[in-house]
């Protein structure tokens, strides 16, 4: 049932708890977003998963098998790009896939060069396969380091900030990819920052704060937690305050040079509440329901916001 899973998953440096007993589930075949500001854990997790590090504490399975006990079987379905790629400056993009093929005791030679050509080509590197790696953009080296991922078929492909250094077209293509890969049957855990990037192609979140897994589920139970706002225009702002307090739904903001009212929905449905406002005698000229983003929902779990360092 689980891509990924770990019970219990604790890692310290010192005294600092960096990942403190989280249980993470990865549906297989999901896109989940593992989601957090820098230095909330996200990259130390990442790292106990395939084996990078070691884990204080906890179990990890990877595929059904525990690791890191099983990584010499389970490490070859696994593809992942961590704290950006390392590749030999001196080498051109294509001669460093070349390497890392020739390499990977797994790897059919007959076929490298198929593989290695629509690896370039899924991350958009053919027409700079013949360029030296130093002299590649920050965005290019992203690029060079998923088609490394690539390179062999995958069952699970582990991302840390994939779209580090890409130009918004850049970032279309790597969520179409993702989204690509998940439609093939591989099971993506992509870790960022970017939490509106995330919302765009995630199935799947967990949320990281200070070391601890603060909310996990589907994209949908996620989001459903966050309390919906409605946006009504009226020039009848104290009428329908009135009425909106009889609803049970206070008032958070008044805008009165737009005559717009924001107030926070609980389970009532909006086209009851525009029909207690219109018999009531309020002048509607809008109302829309907005439920709160990705990012403003992790703040309103955490109080925290997307500023800190590692």
């Amino acid at each position: 049932m689980w891509a990924v899973s770990t019970s219990g998953l604790t890692r310290r440096f010192g005294a600092q708890v960096a990942v403190d007993s989280i249980d993470l589930c990865v549906p297989r075949g999901s896109v989940y977003g593992f989601l957090g500001p820098n230095g909330s854990g996200k990259t130390t997790t990442i790292r106990m998963l395939l084996g990078l590090i070691a884990a204080d504490s906890g179990s990890i399975e990877l595929l059904g098998r525990s690791m890191p006990g099983n990584g010499r079987h389970v490490l070859p379905l696994v593809g992942a790009l961590i704290e950006g790629p390392a590749f030999h400056p001196y080498l051109s993009g294509l001669q460093n896939l070349r390497r890392l093929d020739d390499s990977d005791a797994t790897a059919d030679p007959a076929s490298s060069r198929a593989r290695i050509d629509d690896a370039l080509s899924r991350v958009g590197l053919t027409a700079a396969a013949g360029k030296k790696y130093r002299n590649y953009s920050l965005g290019m080296k992203q690029r060079l380091g998923l088609a490394a991922a690539l390179l062999q078929p995958r069952e699970l492909l582990v991302l840390d900030e994939p779209t580090n250094g890409l130009d918004p077209q850049g970032t279309r293509e790597v969520r179409k990819l993702v989204r690509d890969l998940a439609t093939d049957g591989t099971t993506v855990l992509v870790s960022s920052h970017l939490l509106s990037e995330i919302e765009q192609i995630a199935t799947h979140v967990g949320m990281m704060s200070a070391g601890r897994l603060v909310k996990q589920g589907t994209l949908d139970e996620v989001l459903a937690d966050g309390a919906p706002q409605l946006h009504i225009t009226t020039p009848d702002g104290s009428l329908a305050q009135e009425i909106l307090g009889r609803l049970g739904l206070p008032v958070l903001a008044e805008q009165h040079d737009h005559d717009l009212l924001t107030v926070r929905n609980g389970d009532l449905p909006v086209e009851e509440v525009a029909r207690a406002l219109i018999d009531g005698g309020v002048r509607l000229r809008g109302l829309s329901l907005d439920r709160p983003a990705l990012e403003d929902l992790f703040v309103s779990i955490t109080g925290e916001g997307f500023d800190v360092v590692d």
